[in-house]
């Protein structure tokens, strides 16, 4: 038996898919159906006995004291089987698939019934927790911001006053079925023609769907639905909003693109004008959340702006969900220039106005080949300084979560099983009411 024939099998055997339950009540029925049989043939004066016939049939080969077990044991193992081939061969009937069909199908149900999960955030980093946590639910909402002004998504905002579409492009090929087909053509940069120079296949998609369907929240639902994503993404606003940044030197920014070149530190963004309405969607889904995750992302002009929309940071402070923080693994030049991890942190929350965050998730794994390559750009890595993350009240969480390819960034898989780690212990904690010492909820997950 080959190794994915194994794994097949094993797969059966998965919790939450909602199978054992019902082959138990199944099992209940067929005894309770044979004890009411029996008793009704014992109630008419009928001495017509199972066990008499059976043992009539196989005492010569087995002792008597053996064969309760026996046909017990055969029994489940014909009521488990019989099942099995039953579902087998209604989903082949129903959807004429392969033979793993009816697993899949089942896993399906799995990741429908996982945790309620809204991301919030924007860039690339963003898409990087989505691509993870798609294999562990579905029942997940991208929040993403629509300030970038720059490239492809700046010039597309300009001539055919669209929003932004390019950090929504990035998240809804991370949560596409097809993501390897998807990405290929969604990224696909034009590098000739007048007027498509430099624009991604994915932005002209999402700015031609917005024509046809006159909305750009429709636009994405539209796009969801053709590319099969699992979960949802939402723009955390359908306004135009400028981003602008107010500097320690006293100076001032306008537009994202510009912020990012920054060459003092950076005290407060802002929007002008000031109000950006939210979706009402991005509302519901916050408070119906059981975890909200921000970042990882360019901190001033990818997870902030998003807090900056009207009630979103009150909201996601307000909510019971689990929050927490995705430190960034490298400072980022212009924005977080020599910034530990506790200051990624209290800039969070000085923007916000608001308690965002319980946990932060800090990188503990210092990158181990490109570390001269990134001080050439004036990178370095983030100092996990949990000690005055503590002093902030909040939970710092130690992991080793990056992956070094030809970037140094966080790893979809190892990222998204810390962050169900820290769901899990948080829901258990509420369950029964009893809440661990500190220090031993981060030992524990990292």
């Amino acid at each position: 038996m080959t190794r994915d024939r194994i794994f097949s099998w094993l797969r059966w055997f998965y919790p939450g898919l909602g199978v054992k339950r019902w082959l138990v009540v199944t099992i209940v029925g067929v005894l309770l159906l044979v004890n009411g049989i029996d008793r009704y043939l014992v109630a008419v004066g009928l001495r017509f006995h199972v066990n008499e016939v059976l043992d009539s049939i196989v005492s010569d080969y087995f002792s008597p004291s053996y064969l309760s077990w026996i046909f017990g044991l055969l029994g489940i193992v014909a009521i488990l089987f019989g099942i099995r081939q039953w579902l087998r061969a209604i989903i082949r009937a129903s959807a004429m698939g392969g033979r793993n069909r009816i697993v899949d199908r089942l896993l399906e149900m799995r990741l429908r019934n996982g945790y309620k999960i809204v991301a919030i955030g924007g860039g690339t980093g963003l898409s990087t927790l989505l691509r993870g946590l798609k294999s562990r639910t579905t029942n997940l909402t991208a929040v993403v911001t629509v300030s970038d002004d720059g490239g492809s998504s700046g010039r597309l905002q300009k001539e055919l006053g669209v929003l932004p579409p390019g950090d929504i492009r990035n998240c809804l090929v991370a949560l596409a079925d097809d993501e390897a087909l998807v990405t290929d053509l969604f990224q696909y940069r034009f590098k000739e023609g007048d007027g498509l120079t430099g624009h991604s296949f994915g932005n002209l998609f999402l700015a031609a769907m917005t024509g046809i369907t006159g909305n750009f929240d429709e636009a994405i639902k539209e796009s969801s639905r053709v590319l099969n994503v699992k979960g949802r993404v939402l723009p955390s606003t359908l306004g135009v909003v400028r981003l602008c940044a107010t500097l320690e030197d006293g100076s001032v920014l306008e537009g994202e693109s510009n912020i990012s070149k920054a060459r003092s530190r950076i005290d407060k963004v802002y929007f002008d004008p000031p109000y950006a309405a939210p979706l009402d969607e991005v509302i519901a889904a916050i408070r119906e959340a059981d975890a909200i995750v921000l970042g990882p992302g360019s901190l001033f002009t990818s997870i902030v702006p998003n807090l900056l929309v009207d009630r979103i940071a009150r909201e996601v402070s307000a909510a019971s969900a689990v929050k927490m923080y995705v430190c960034n693994v490298m400072t980022q030049p212009g924005e977080t220039d020599s910034m530990a991890a506790s200051e990624h942190v209290a800039a969070l929350l000085a923007n916000a106005g608001e308690r965002v965050c319980d946990y932060v998730i800090v990188n503990d794994q210092l990158p181990s080949r490109l570390l001269g390559a990134y001080a050439e750009e004036g990178q370095t890595p983030v100092v996990p300084d949990l000690d005055r993350i503590k002093a902030m009240g909040l939970q710092p969480v130690r992991a080793q979560v990056i992956s070094e390819t030809m970037n140094v960034r966080h790893d979809p898989s190892r990222l998204a099983q810390v962050v169900l780690a820290i769901i899990d212990r948080a829901v258990a904690q509420r369950a029964s009411y009893v809440k661990a010492a500190p220090d031993r909820d981060v030992n524990a997950i990292a």
